[in-house]
């Protein structure tokens, strides 16, 4: 028996200069009642444009050219519009990658869950509220009776995806898809929702496609693995078969990204240099009327970060690291504390900074989607650094764009196109390149690889590693990802609860003492399909 069947799919899209291109091409795959599919495959592979047309839809610019795509009897791709809309929330429901982005932020939390319900009018509201609530039991969240009352902004990450998920099961839906659902979240948090998916799931007796990019997560909730790349089907079999006995050479080549990465032998300089300083700081939001935090987010932090080598900075969500990260560049002063750069003390604000002091310290956000200007091209976006902190003009500034295009390895005709133009790696590229045009001493790398493909993000890893050998650069790492800061820091120290725990030196990780730490380092998932269902159950209220 079959929930949905998708039959020789080819989807096409039009270029701004007119051309037709095909992204998918002639991909079949069916999904029976309560199993589970994932959907694997590096950027542009077309896994989400896959996912999306089992609910009837397609992204702007792009259209169903023929197949057929069948749900629970009806084809998506030909239905009535008017009749897929129907079928949306009730037989086929969506949970999204970024759950933040599905929420609006004035509206509370249970009155957004029961919308599908109120849309299509399944029941009364009280009983809708009702049901919500046995949802947010099911999927394990804290205080189900009453945090359906909250805005989205007072509840954590992993909370708000679990809320995501439970909007889309108040319909009672046959399949749900799951698109990267996980991949923003640390690890503890992502083991508590993966397992929380899992368990309503099979006692619902639903199907699912989860689409991700990440086989250690799929290999924990899918019961099978549909590989792809180009638009088109690679390697098809269960969960076992695709990470035990893979058979295409693309499928081996996404399982061998997973492996560590062979750590270059550290020069250690004979005489140990601070580039950056950071010694009890404290910091947090909304000033009270005596000039302290109302919330404390850093208290007395300290770390060091040597030339020329890299410190890793790991935690869970509101452990506090990405807030030092903004202490330190400034976006966010300390109320005490020193933070010193090549023994120079900085203004604790930003805006008190001198131009070098700017300079010589550079900051990476996380996501380049929000941290680069949409109206402007990558040529102007780079070039702007070089205006304001080398004044470079004509030819010379053209000059300087060019290389810098060179050093993150992105053509020099991409220097005409907008940020939306370019795919996730190509936009994290310009992201760096921005920072590399102040010529920086020190680079804070804020989750800079936390969106991207775990190919993609290797990639980035490795230009970061050339351009520290050929720059004599030093890197502040901030990440949820144990594997990416073992990949390219010297040391790694762990926060939580705005404090630090301990520091240990990257290739001794197994001799952290802290019992926080060693929680950290067991959560990273396995490429072994029974790894989840063997970690002992934490309290979830992550």
């Amino acid at each position: 028996m079959t929930l949905a069947q998708i039959r020789d799919l080819r989807l096409g899209a039009t270029t701004d200069s007119g051309r037709e291109v095909q992204i998918i091409r002639g991909v079949s795959l069916d999904i029976a009642p309560g199993e589970i599919v994932a959907l694997i495959g590096e950027s542009g592979s077309g896994k989400t444009t896959i996912a999306l047309s089992l609910m009837g839809h397609c992204r702007p610019g792009c259209h169903i050219a023929s197949g057929s795509v069948v749900v629970d009897g009806v084809d998506m791709a030909s239905a009535p519009e008017r009749q897929r809309a129907a079928l949306r929330g009730t037989t086929v429901a969506y949970v999204p990658q970024s759950a933040a982005a599905a929420f609006n932020p004035s509206t509370r939390l249970i009155e957004q869950v029961i919308e599908v319900a109120r849309i299509h009018r399944l029941m009364p509201m009280d009983q809708a509220r009702a049901k919500a609530i046995e949802v947010f039991r099911a999927l394990a969240l804290p205080a189900p009776e009453t945090i359906g009352d909250r805005y989205p902004h007072q509840v954590s990450g992993g909370q708000l995806q679990r809320l995501a998920a439970a909007m889309a099961l108040i319909g009672d839906p046959k399949l749900v898809i799951f698109d990267e659902p996980t991949t923003a979240l640390d690890v503890t948090t992502q083991i508590e929702v993966l397992r929380a998916f899992k368990s309503v799931m099979k006692e619902g007796g639903m199907a699912g496609v989860y689409v991700s990019h990440d086989l250690a997560v799929v290999a924990q909730i899918a019961d099978r693995i549909i590989v792809l790349k180009g638009g088109e089907v690679q390697e098809e079999g269960t969960a076992e078969q695709i990470l035990h006995h893979a058979a295409h050479p693309y499928t081996k080549s996404l399982l061998a990204a997973f492996q560590p990465v062979p750590r270059e032998a550290a020069v250690t300089p004979a005489k140990r240099v601070a580039a950056l300083d950071v010694q009890n700081v404290t910091a947090g939001y909304g000033m009270g009327r005596d000039g302290k935090p109302r919330k404390i987010a850093l208290e007395n932090v300290s770390c060091r970060l040597d030339k020329g080598r890299n410190l890793g900075v790991i935690g869970e969500s509101g452990s506090g690291k990405s807030t030092l990260a903004r202490a330190i560049a400034g976006l966010l002063p300390p109320v005490s504390g020193r933070i010193m750069l090549d023994g120079h003390r900085l203004d604790p604000s930003l805006r008190t900074r001198s131009k070098e002091d700017l300079r010589r310290l550079q900051i990476v956000f996380q996501l380049a989607d929000t941290a680069l200007n949409p109206a402007q091209s990558v040529g102007d976006i780079i070039g702007r650094p070089l205006t304001f902190y080398h004044r470079l003009k004509g030819a010379a500034h053209q000059a300087r764009v060019a290389q810098l295009l060179d050093m993150v390895r992105l053509p020099h005709a991409m220097r005409h196109r907008l940020p939306g133009e370019l795919s996730g790696g190509q936009k994290q590229r310009v992201n760096l390149a921005r920072a590399l045009a102040a010529d920086p001493e020190v680079i804070l790398c804020d989750e800079i690889t936390s969106a991207l493909d775990t190919v993609v993000g290797a990639a980035v890893i490795e230009l970061l590693k050339e351009l520290q050998r050929e720059l004599n650069l030093s890197y502040v790492f901030i990440s949820h990802d144990l594997s990416t800061v073992e990949a390219i820091c010297d040391e790694v120290m762990v926060m939580h609860n705005g404090r630090v725990v301990e520091t240990l030196a990257a290739d001794r990780l197994a001799e952290a003492r802290d019992p926080y730490s060693k929680l950290l380092f067991s959560s990273v998932p396995q490429l072994d399909t029974g790894w989840l269902d063997a970690m002992p159950l934490r309290h979830a209220a992550s």
